[in-house]
């Protein structure tokens, strides 16, 4: 070979070439391992690849990747070799990549160069350990992957080469890319959840698509490396020399887009103090929201007013602002206060309710004066104060994902301990370094302006901007502090329930993740146009169920997070002192009408609210409306500095973007990957159960989800209706206990009218398919109302009716005697055989419960039990085995009522007859017992009780 010269006398140049290669050998290389394995093995095993566990060909006929590249000799061999060829331009791309971008004392490039050697090492994980050899290593190298990723296509877009070419190439395929996620994980739900015909093959399509997009986005790079010459040089011979890249002094302004510009604020530090105000948001959120699930305790045991709602008023905290020396205290010290309102978090350690209240409202107090303070604060830099409203934000949408990873509870919730899944611990001990990191931070860089300031001539209404945050941070609360809850708000019977909370959930995080995104576009989000479509989206959300009504709760979510960096910044420029005092009773008073919409009965005047969500809802969207109104005429942008302003929301989309796919993943986890399987299928038998659940919080003020999984689960129990039950408002936690329950146990569930249907709730968990089901909203036209779920299941092949329902209160007899009428005119309608499951507040024989048997043309399941007062149990065209009372083991106060049947084979409803004889239990099958642990004093405070042994039939 030629030797080519130098100026410099250090070596002998043996080679050179053009760095592009490096981008055309990744991308020929990458392709050909995918693309021969897919003709390999459609030539030789087409029927066994394009096979999964529930169809074949010719409903699926074009294989995954998985299936392509994993699972047969000769191409998975050829894939893996190509994949290893890969491997050396893929590392190499990496380390150039890292070269052009790296800027002493910046943290970036690094970051983003350790994600690259991650995703490349995960992808030999998932290539080279194939679901058939440990499948559990495989899925954790393939997630890795893919999360790598996100991290990866961003950081290379945003500290990139400026070339514009690239830019708009890269842009379009990072799209493409997680855009394609969102149908694929629907196709793959269809094919793994609903057993749909050819949705793996629509699946694998877009499954192909994203290695498409992967590799393409990587070569890209070609466009960066294009003016950059690799040589290798014999450093022993003195006839020649080169740097195998230009010395980071020569890089041309055209290697990178203003980095400089971008990172000056963009140091470690920086992304530092990111993360740690975003968990202490988090924290915020999550103390604010147990507040109203701790009152809510008092109430629920004195069944009225307690004296304890008064905790609600500490969220006025903020009003002290008002005083001098105590914002300047605050000011001077916001990381001491975020220590000391971490005592809402240890509140846990406290055994006794009220104590633990007192402690949280302490905590809320402290942590709602600390970001108002903050706010204050920086109300003169426009960069600083938006930068803690997206944390803010953040921290709210961190707390969505995290309440989704614990099926809607919050791990560090007072009502949460090492019992019951709660991390309080580990909570707690994060929440003290990132107090620690805010009290040492450096006091940051001192903004320059840049940007001429913009004044008003008025700088609007005090009142009306307090009015306006008051009524966002109530709708932000009620509507988005769990990601199942505008589900639930739509929720509608079977076939046709409307979206899931798991995997629909995911994509309500994206939804506020978009809200975010487009807050930075202030003239929009203040126009009257996008108003409108505030209150359309609501009205949807409102007024239709299912699909429809949930794609107005999506827009309704979009709208409201897309106004909190604006609404904070014209709030926190007016008097803190009765601005935010304004601001937190509007956010009282909408949080006290929330709960009288549905507690109407116990509260004074109570009925001017009853059912009246809707005024709610016009309310908080007029005064949000004045709230723009004001904000688009007297926000004033102060201290303008746009590099600043750029790193601050890039780093918001980075954070958007990593919960975005944490949400994905945590919904992809939870999908059932079987269906559910009753206990004792070989006797057609099946056991059925009532139980009043008090809200998932126990006696203790505990979350109560694992310990009435154990009980249901222990005893059996293949159909149980659950009562008092919905917990999807304010005062409940937004929570969703039926979804833990639901999974854990691989049940089907009806979730009951949701909680804009102003009812105290009624759900339904079978082990049989839900083939139709009703939501009824009983006649109530004095009391409480009730609720009622009328539910088809298969069981065993044959059409059984089930109701659970949940009557109103002892005074209102009028309304009992109406909503007991209507349930047995549903029984005695229904040609098939039935179960009755409800709560009738009535004794054995009086009226009402004689309305119930006779007139709904059912059985009573025990004539001889005149100890009952709520709970019934009736049944008609299947056969009685038994009947067991249970007590509830402090979970609440209200017992677990059991019976057991078995279907009766070709049901004739004319001849059918029930009988009352009663036998041993010596003389029935074994299988067909009650479980023995609860005979004697029982398991956990739960046992056989009031007969102390079951009652067994024939």
């Amino acid at each position: 070979m030629p030797t080519l010269k130098d100026d410099s006398p250090n070596g002998v140049i043996v080679a050179k070439f053009n760095a592009q290669w490096i981008s055309y050998s990744h991308t020929l290389v990458a392709y050909a391992a995918f693309f021969s394995a897919l003709a390999v093995s459609c030539w030789t095993h087409y029927y066994q690849i394009v096979k999964n566990e529930y169809w074949g060909y010719p409903e699926e006929w074009f294989p995954s990747v998985s299936a392509t590249t994993g699972d047969w000799y000769p191409a998975r061999s050829i894939f893996q070799i190509f994949i290893a060829i890969a491997a050396g331009p893929r590392f190499l791309l990496v380390y150039l990549f890292y070269l052009i971008t790296d800027r002493p004392n910046h943290v970036y490039p690094k970051i983003h160069a350790i994600f690259g050697v991650i995703r490349a090492l995960s992808c030999g994980g998932w290539v080279y350990i194939t679901s058939s050899d440990d499948h559990f290593v495989h899925d954790v190298a393939m997630i890795t992957y893919i999360v790598a990723t996100l991290p990866w296509m961003l950081g290379t877009l945003a500290i990139g080469p400026d070339n514009k070419k690239a830019l708009k190439w890269r842009k379009i395929t990072a799209s493409a890319f997680f855009g394609t996620m969102i149908p694929m994980f629907y196709f793959f739900i269809q094919h793994k959840v609903h057993h749909v015909a050819g949705a793996y093959t629509t699946y694998a399509f877009f499954e192909w698509s994203l290695i498409l997009y992967d590799v393409i986005f990587d070569a890209f790079s070609l466009f960066d490396f294009s003016n950059i010459e690799l040589r290798i040089v014999d450093i022993k011979s003195r006839e020649g020399i080169i740097n195998a890249v230009p010395e980071k002094s020569k890089k041309s302004k055209k290697y990178s887009r203003n980095i400089e510009s971008m990172f000056v604020y963009g140091s470690w530090s920086n992304l530092r103090g990111f993360v740690v105000d975003t968990y202490l948001a988090f924290v915020y959120w999550s103390m604010l929201t147990s507040l109203a699930l701790t009152i809510w305790y008092f109430p629920l045991w004195h069944m009225g007013i307690s004296g304890y709602e008064a905790f609600l008023l500490v969220t006025t905290a903020p009003s002290l602002l008002g005083i001098g020396f105590i914002r300047k205290l605050v000011s001077l010290n916001h990381g001491v206060f975020h220590l000391l309102s971490l005592v809402g978090i240890a509140a846990y350690l406290l055994i006794d309710p009220a104590q633990r209240l007192t402690v949280v409202s302490i905590g809320v107090a402290i942590s709602t004066l600390t970001w108002t303070s903050i706010w204050v604060e920086n109300s003169d830099s426009t960069c600083k104060l938006e930068r803690h409203a997206l944390t803010w934000s953040l921290g709210l949408i961190l707390s969505n994902v995290i309440k989704m990873a614990w099926w809607t509870n919050n791990p560090i919730w007072p009502v949460m301990h090492k019992e019951n899944g709660g991390w309080n611990q580990v909570g707690l001990l994060l929440g003290i370094i990132a107090s620690l990191e805010v009290m040492f931070r450096k006091n940051g860089e001192k903004i320059q302006r840049n940007y001429p300031e913009k004044k008003k001539s008025s700088s609007g209404s005090w009142f009306i901007a307090a009015a306006g945050f008051g009524s966002l941070l109530f709708a932000l609360h009620s509507l988005l502090t769990d990601t199942s809850t505008i589900i639930r708000w739509v929720y509608d019977g079977y076939p046709n329930t409307g979206p899931q909370p798991i995997p629909w959930g995911a994509i309500t995080i994206v939804a506020m993740s978009l809200g975010l995104v487009l807050s930075s576009y202030r003239k929009i989000v203040t126009g009257k146009p996008w108003y409108v479509v505030g209150c359309v989206s609501c009205a949807c959300m409102y007024y239709y169920p299912a699909w429809n009504g949930y794609y107005g709760g999506l827009l309704l979510t979009i709208y409201l997070m897309s106004l909190v960096p604006t609404f904070i910044g014209v709030v926190s420029q007016h008097p803190p002192g009765r601005t935010f005092f304004a601001a937190m009773m509007t956010y009282n008073i909408f949080c006290l009408a929330h709960v009288w919409v549905v507690a109407y009965a116990f509260v004074p005047a109570g009925e001017y609210m009853r059912e009246h969500t809707e005024y709610i809802l016009f309310a908080i969207m007029a005064f949000i409306g004045l709230g723009i109104r004001n904000a688009s005429t007297n926000y004033t942008f102060k201290h303008l500095q746009l590099n600043v302003l750029h790193l601050n929301r890039s780093l918001t989309r980075g954070g958007l973007a990593i919960t975005i796919v944490l949400g994905f993943l945590v919904a992809f986890s939870r999908i059932p990957s079987e269906k559910p399987v009753p206990y004792h299928p070989e006797q057609k038998a099946f056991t059925a159960g009532i139980w009043t659940i008090h809200f998932a919080l126990d006696n203790d003020m505990w979350a109560s989800e694992i310990r009435m999984r154990d009980a249901i689960k222990e005893l059996e129990i293949d159909v149980i209706g659950l009562l008092e039950s919905d917990t999807g408002r304010i005062i409940m936690g937004n929570r969703d206990f039926t979804q833990f329950i639901s999974e854990d146990l691989n049940m089907y569930s009806d979730y009951g009218p949701g909680p804009s249907k102003h009812t105290w709730g009624c759900a339904l968990l079978s082990k049989f398919p839900i083939l139709r089901s009703k939501h009824h909203l009983l006649p109530s036209p004095v009391g409480e109302l009730a609720c009622a779920i009328h539910a088809t299941l298969d069981v065993y092949g044959q059409e059984i009716d089930v109701i659970v329902s949940h009557n109103g209160q002892e005074e209102d007899e009028l309304d009992r005697i109406l909503q007991t009428t209507e349930l047995a005119r549903i029984m005695r309608e229904s040609k098939n055989p039935f179960v009755f499951l409800g709560y009738v507040v009535s004794v054995p024989g009086e009226k009402i419960h004689s309305i119930l048997i006779n007139n709904g043309n059912v059985h009573d399941i025990d004539k001889t039990d005149y100890d009952r007062w709520c709970e019934y149990i009736a049944y008609r065209g299947v056969n009685r085995i038994g009947y067991a009372r249970v007590s509830h083991g402090r979970i609440t106060d209200t017992e677990i009522q059991l019976g057991k049947f078995q279907i009766i084979e070709n049901y004739n409803p004319e001849t059918w007859q029930a009988s009352d004889n009663r036998i041993q239990e010596n003389e029935v099958n074994e299988e067909l017992r009650f479980p023995k642990q609860f005979k004697g004093e029982g398991v956990r405070g739960h046992k056989y009780h009031v007969f102390d042994e079951p009652r067994y039939y024939i």
